[in-house]
């Protein structure tokens, strides 16, 4: 154990340190999947208690060197909290802050820039029902518009009211985010709409017409595939494993 994450570790409560342990598993996720845009996007995590404070990156550093340690926590100010020398990206500071204040009741947000996701958010109609995928979550997915990068505070209301009750959100011309009450809920949900963005973006390279199913379809799809979700016995079995997964392939983010 090195200074810092002593450090850090012993300044934090248990319930924090894990939390720590499980957002640095999601940057390496990302990583692992090939999700990251450098460090310009961003996932945060609420920090247990009764504070309302939240970890997010350190702005700059590459996401397979993200750890519990060197994690930044911040107050829905912007104020860095101690212990860190890292500072934070302002933009994910405006889109994170905004969903934390907004939905206390969920505990990740995972904002993305991937290829497909951009993609589809550069889309007039967004995700389409053209795979089951993209109907397990569809339902589920809510748009707002592009207003240039993500520094303005006014924008926040805007993002919330579009936002709503939903759990997904293409930002037009922009990317993917999504929100859970536990980590691998939000991951999931983001795995999901990125896989469908990635399957409809190859479906219409093919030049073929495509097959659209209707609401009926589509709300049965994600009725079946929310079950699962939201199983909370799922949920644990699910999210040990993605943690072995991480322990396996990119070790050292729980330091």
């Amino acid at each position: 154990m090195d200074d810092q994450q002593a450090s850090v570790k012993s300044l934090v409560t248990e319930e924090e340190w894990k939390t720590r342990c499980d957002l640095a598993a999601l940057y390496r996720l990302v990583r692992m999947h090939g999700w990251d845009d450098l460090f310009f996007t961003h996932i945060s995590m609420r920090v247990p208690g009764p504070e309302e404070h939240f970890l997010l990156n350190p702005f700059g550093l590459l996401y397979e060197d993200v750890t519990a340690s060197n994690l930044v926590k911040v107050d829905l100010k912007g104020n860095v909290l101690p212990p860190s020398r890292y500072g934070i990206n302002p933009a994910g500071f405006t889109i994170h802050s905004t969903i934390h204040a907004a939905r206390p009741d969920m505990t990740v947000a995972m904002h993305l820039h991937t290829d497909a996701g951009v993609a589809v958010a550069a889309q007039k109609d967004g995700v389409l029902p053209i795979s089951q995928l993209a109907m397990n979550i569809m339902s589920d997915v809510a748009y707002h518009d592009y207003e240039g990068l993500a520094l303005v505070e006014d924008e926040k209301p805007r993002i919330v009211k579009d936002m709503g009750d939903k759990h997904l959100m293409i930002l037009r011309n922009h990317g993917t985010l999504s929100v859970g009450a536990h980590p691998f809920q939000a991951y999931l949900r983001i795995y999901l709409l990125e896989r469908a963005c990635k399957i409809q973006t190859m479906a219409q390279s093919g030049g073929a017409e495509l097959i659209h199913w209707d609401k009926a379809m589509q709300d049965r799809v994600f009725k079946q595939g929310e079950e699962g979700i939201l199983n909370e016995f799922f949920l644990e079995i699910a999210w040990a494993a993605l943690l072995d997964r991480v322990r396996r392939e990119s070790p050292g983010f729980d330091t």
